[in-house]
């Protein structure tokens, strides 16, 4: 049993080294067993499915994901600061490991409950992620003003995400550096145009700094 998990272990390892040099395109079944130095059909014995293996690939995504979220969090920073070193480690994360990032999201996978499995369905692994962006805004949404939030904490939250997660995207894919007019290692100016832009996610979706 200890070997099994071992191999099991050993296929993840390998599916994500290879999402993470060379992107989601390589990530077939075979390939991943022939770096894994096992048989084509050895991951069937572990992964009823193609998109069984893919899945457990992307749980380690969020769980590192998830991890650099616990670094990037100082307990003694306000709520908003708190949630701006999350974004920009959301957005570092996306442009860092853009493969393992597509496949985190991909909408196959998420929407999975299909597929069969031991686990629970990916789309569960980004529950706690966002269950901390809520914390955070309601947090924040308290101590900005008394008079409580204008749309409820986890709406917020999700509307915050959806423009973290385009920007990601459009970063990703070049859209951003060519409307700002700057390229990925920063603004003309030595700035970095991508800082700008996330205070103005910011300020959208909880308000702007008071000055």
């Amino acid at each position: 049993m200890e070997l099994e998990s071992s191999l099991r272990e050993r296929l993840i390892d390998v599916g994500v080294d290879i999402v993470m040099t060379d992107g989601t395109a390589s990530l077939g079944l075979r390939e991943i067993a022939r770096r894994a130095g096992v048989s084509h059909g050895a991951p069937r014995r572990y992964f009823p499915t193609h998109h069984a293996l893919l899945s457990a690939i992307a749980r380690r995504g969020f769980a590192d994901l998830g991890s650099r979220f616990a670094a990037a969090t100082d307990e003694d920073a306000s709520p908003r600061d708190r949630l701006r070193a999350l974004a920009r480690t959301y957005l570092g994360y996306a442009w860092e490991h853009g493969g393992m990032f597509e496949l985190m999201f991909r909408h196959d996978l998420l929407n999975s409950e299909a597929q069969p499995s031991d686990l629970p369905p990916l789309r569960e692994s980004t529950l706690p992620l966002f269950a901390h962006i809520v914390e955070l805004v309601t947090r924040h949404t308290e101590e900005r003003t008394a008079a409580g939030p204008a749309v409820p904490p986890a709406v917020a939250a999700a509307a915050l995400w959806t423009n973290l997660h385009g920007a990601a995207q459009l970063r990703t894919w070049g859209s951003l550096q060519l409307v700002l007019d700057a390229t990925s290692q920063g603004a003309p100016d030595g700035g970095d145009p991508f800082d700008l832009l996330l205070d103005a996610v910011l300020d959208a979706h909880l308000g702007p700094v008071a000055r």
